[in-house]
């Protein structure tokens, strides 16, 4: 595995950080992002989830009103991207989680902020938002549907 995302359509959804709302989205995604030691060119796999986000049919067609119609783009709709290394936590050993499938905060910083990068890109860039790296946050999510779609690099 490289990248995971846990993908979220959401009426809305905010990071708080120290008791201050550091983003907040409406009608959207919500996004928690992880990624795990690789020997690939993680450029590849940033462009491969972009990719696949930015395509992904999880709305309502604004025109047909047919549900898994419409993605991100075509409502116009907000993005919200929280880093969460606790994705790739083994278990399989005891009860504790184990996180060293991770890479170095370093890499996994770049590795992040290429993603945003690229969701910038691909995007209006006023309507991605994200949290703050490293940080301990408080991430409330009104799920809608309830459609949550986990996207695995891996899994192409």
């Amino acid at each position: 595995r490289f990248m995971r995302a846990v993908i979220q359509r959401v009426s809305s959804a905010s990071v708080t950080v120290d008791g201050t709302v550091v983003s907040r989205i409406n009608n959207g995604l919500c996004i928690l992002v992880g990624d795990t030691d690789t020997e690939m060119d993680y450029m590849q796999v940033v462009l491969f989830i972009t990719k696949k986000i930015m395509g992904l049919k999880v709305f309502q067609g604004t025109q047909s009103g047919k549900q898994w119609d419409a993605n991100i783009k075509d409502i116009n709709g907000d993005v919200l991207c929280v880093s969460q290394f606790t994705l790739y936590a083994k278990t399989s050993k005891g009860n504790k989680p184990d996180f060293h499938l991770g890479n170095s905060v370093k890499l996994v910083r770049d590795m992040y902020n290429r993603f945003l990068e690229k969701m910038r890109a691909a995007y209006d860039p006023e309507k991605i938002k994200d949290g703050v790296f490293g940080a301990m946050m408080k991430v409330d999510i009104v799920n809608e549907g309830p459609v949550t779609i986990i996207l695995d690099t891996d899994n192409k």
